[in-house]
């Protein structure tokens, strides 16, 4: 099995400027997932909202060429690619002459297709169509403001609780910070919890989200621990949550997962995006 050790992220690499899709370094979700107690099919789907800003490569005439892209990779694929090998190879499309946007396009969903084992969606907006891209904050009621005390900066569950009336929300924070399990380097999210069901202690919620302070875990398995944690200490009818994290190295990776609701048809940005 594929594992994460044997790819780019973390180490010296060179940055090839020629078309190069072996560069795409793939693992399988269900290593992740095993952690967290997942084995089989998980209790939601969704799906990873990736936006990627530094495209590049040349149309016939030699005239670089940009664009912004956003790839939705569903949650139920295999595999998921590793964030250094996908900037790799979009770098390798630099020095690339290609007949068109339509054309790079194209080559990118079928390379992500083979790497994640599944249909992955690709849309690309050329330089010209960038303001087509939205601008919002997440959904809810932000969290950040509730008085508390914190002291604990490693995933804490017992923190969640739920009793009383029912309800139908959506919370929201930007103070979620965790770190890459490989290179340390922080990664800040805004996080969307949006329920049905038993009333959740806010304060608790927000002690929660604030201990994954010093926690090393990728960005889809984050996601995936705050629901499974959610599910299981709250309860509540139906669940989603959804990460918008600061892009590093060219790319932001947005996990959406739910147990009730599609991801979003299109990604908006938060404002810090």
């Amino acid at each position: 099995m594929t594992t994460i050790s044997g790819s780019p992220l973390g180490k010296p690499t060179e940055y090839p400027d020629r078309y190069t899709p072996s560069l795409l370094f793939s693992f399988a979700r269900a290593e992740q997932r095993r952690q967290l107690g997942i084995d089989g099919k998980p209790p939601f789907t969704g799906a990873d909202l990736w936006t990627a800003y530094e495209i590049t490569w040349l149309d016939r005439s030699g005239k670089p060429q940009l664009a912004i892209g956003e790839f939705r990779v569903p949650a139920d694929s295999p595999s998921i690619v590793e964030s250094k090998s996908l900037k790799l190879y979009l770098g390798s499309y630099a020095q690339e002459a290609l007949r068109g946007i339509d054309e790079l396009r194209h080559t990118i969903a079928e390379d992500l297709k083979r790497a994640c084992g599944t249909e992955v969606g690709v849309t690309l907006y050329a330089a010209q169509a960038l303001g087509q891209l939205h601008v919002a904050e997440l959904p809810g009621e932000s969290l950040d403001s509730v008085a508390t005390t914190i002291s604990a900066y490693a995933p804490s569950p017992d923190a969640l609780t739920a009793s009383g009336s029912e309800t139908d929300e959506t919370l929201r924070s930007a103070l979620f910070r965790a770190n890459c399990p490989v290179t340390g380097q922080p990664d800040y999210a805004d996080v969307m919890l949006r329920y049905q069901g038993q009333r959740i202690d806010r304060e608790g919620l927000l002690r929660y989200l604030v201990s994954y302070r010093r926690h090393a875990s990728f960005h889809e398995s984050c996601v995936e621990r705050i629901f499974m944690d959610v599910l299981s200490r709250c309860r509540p009818r139906a669940l989603t949550v959804y990460a918008r994290f600061l892009r590093r190295g060219g790319l932001d990776i947005n996990p959406f997962r739910s147990n009730f609701e599609s991801a979003p048809a299109r990604s908006e940005r938060t404002p810090r995006q």
